[in-house]
């Protein structure tokens, strides 16, 4: 007993003592520090290796985060505020609360993923490639923590430069530069009113004095204690919505998913499919900024969640690709979480967060275990499989294990997540969830049948007897997110305790307010 409070009071002294380091400037600066040792390597082997380096690392500074994370507390924690451009009065403000703090590790498991799903596969400038990709996992855990708009702009916006490389130089089909070009387009487009919105919500807190506007205020905390007017939401809401919405993707948005995932690399799908930027761009910015016109129009987002779902399952059931099957699949399923962020109560956001970081294991791993199929047999489409089951085993169990995982069923960590959403959208939408149930029905029969003619089907080729099981690496990648996904759907609890507090702290954002206060 004497040992265990010892380590308890050594443990607590070392967080104590961490809690002053600026830990998550130390997670943005490793992309740097690895850039230029991986650009000194030359041999492609020590290459992973710096790669896998880096990610690691990452991976311990996030898990110091969440151990030093006080889940009773609502606020931001583990802040760090410097000078950036003082003349507009931007700063360099980081944190994390309940809402962000998972999303940390889970954005550094799904990075080790990536490097390990890419291992003997990128012969082609793979200093270039694992830049790109570490460049990506940086600025992504910059969209999480950061806490002034034009941060979170900065950070969103660099995700297109890794994002065009890998898919135009990486990816897979004939007319991948068409697709990078798509994507990077669009995302530029929806980038303007995203920053619009941005510009206007800091001047309708500035006052003009002597010619210039005085007061600009960028930072969110403070955004977030002073709405704006009524009138003002109105279009704040619309333009952040327009921003924001190719990247959820929402219909009828999101034209670029399916011709992505025809053409770009699958590790880059993993990430675009596991990690729904957009969806948490939502919960993060759009409705606590906006939460009197989020109120008047939460018809639409749940419109929009239901119209995704019924369209995305639909269009799935028809699919005989396996990459574009789980487009779609995603389309869906993102639906669902905006029906969860819709109903603006406790059950339903916290079912909403849950599903966002189901998707970084379960979407994640279909997709790389559908990028593994593909090096196989260079081949993602029905008409070309057959029989798998028979020569992989193992990988036919993982992938029916993934594909029920996203179809909540019990004991994996979907089927709390789903509930949630369920329960809360019931509560607020009836129509909207009865939708959700019977587009879940929609969604066990598309995988199934797809499920059931690669793998159970009758042989094409000589793929059902040729074809090699899991390797080594490969394992470590669908075991690691299988063994979580079992572990949070019987042990759910650990991720709302962590969730709770900021979670009640968002809804009372979204009551009215008198005198700036909750009602």
């Amino acid at each position: 007993m004497g040992i265990c409070l010892n380590l308890h009071y050594l443990w607590g002294k070392y967080l104590s003592d961490m809690d002053k380091l600026p830990l998550i400037s130390l997670l943005l600066l490793t992309f740097p520090i690895s850039a230029i040792v991986l650009w000194g390597v030359r041999d492609p082997a020590k290459v992973r290796l710096v790669a896998l380096a880096a990610v690691g690392v990452d991976l311990l500074i996030c898990l110091t985060l969440l151990g030093g994370y006080r889940s009773d507390v609502a606020g931001f924690q583990w802040m760090e505020i410097r000078r950036w451009i003082p003349s507009m009065e931007v700063y360099y403000r980081v944190g994390v609360d309940g809402i962000s703090i998972l999303f940390l590790p889970l954005t550094a498991l799904l990075f080790i993923g990536t490097v390990l799903a890419s291992w003997n596969r990128v012969q082609h400038m793979p200093r270039l490639y694992y830049t790109c990709i570490l460049m990506l996992k940086t600025v992504t855990m910059g969209i999480f923590c950061a806490l002034d708009t034009v941060l979170f702009f900065f950070f969103w916006e660099l995700t297109l430069v890794p994002i065009y490389f890998l898919v135009s130089l990486w990816g897979v089909g004939p007319h991948r530069r068409y697709a990078a070009a798509q994507y990077t387009l669009l995302m530029i487009a929806s980038g303007i009113p995203l920053l619009l919105a941005f510009v206007l919500l800091a001047v309708d807190h500035a006052q003009l004095v002597d010619g210039r506007l005085v007061g600009l205020m960028f930072g969110l905390p403070e955004l977030l204690a002073s709405p704006p007017s009524p009138h003002f939401q109105t279009w704040l809401f619309f333009l952040l919505l327009l921003g924001l919405a190719p990247k959820i993707p929402t219909v009828p948005f999101h034209v670029w998913l399916p011709t992505m995932a025809r053409e770009g690399p699958v590790v880059i799908l993993a990430f675009m499919t596991g990690l729904k930027l957009g969806a948490y761009g939502v919960i993060r910015f759009l409705l606590p900024l906006a939460p009197d016109a989020a109120r008047e129009y939460h018809w639409l987002l749940a419109g929009l969640g239901t119209a995704g779902l019924l369209y995305g399952a639909f269009l799935a059931i028809s699919q005989t690709n396996l990459v574009v099957l789980l487009a779609y699949a995603s389309i869906s399923h993102v639906g669902l979480v905006l029906l969860g962020i819709a109903t603006m109560n406790v059950t339903g956001i916290q079912g909403a967060i849950f599903q966002l970081l189901n998707f970084s294991l379960m979407a994640s791993g279909l997709y790389f275990l559908t990028g593994f199929l593909q090096h196989r047999t260079g081949s993602t489409e029905a008409v070309n499989l057959g029989g798998l089951a028979k020569s992989m085993p193992f990988f036919a169990a993982f992938y029916l294990f993934f594909g029920l995982a996203g179809l909540g069923i019990p004991g994996t960590s979907g089927f709390p997540a789903e509930f949630l959403i369920f329960m809360g959208t019931l509560e607020t939408h009836l129509g909207a969830g009865l939708a959700a149930l019977a587009a879940m029905i929609l969604g066990a029969g598309y995988f199934l049948n797809l499920f059931r003619k690669c793998f159970f089907g009758p042989v094409r080729g000589d793929t059902g007897g040729s074809v090699v099981d899991l390797g080594g690496r490969e394992l470590v990648v669908v075991l690691v997110s299988s063994a979580l996904i079992l572990f949070l759907g019987f042990f759910p609890g650990l991720v709302l305790d962590q969730t709770a507090a900021s979670a009640n702290a968002w809804v009372d954002l979204m009551r009215p307010r008198i005198g700036g206060l909750p009602q």
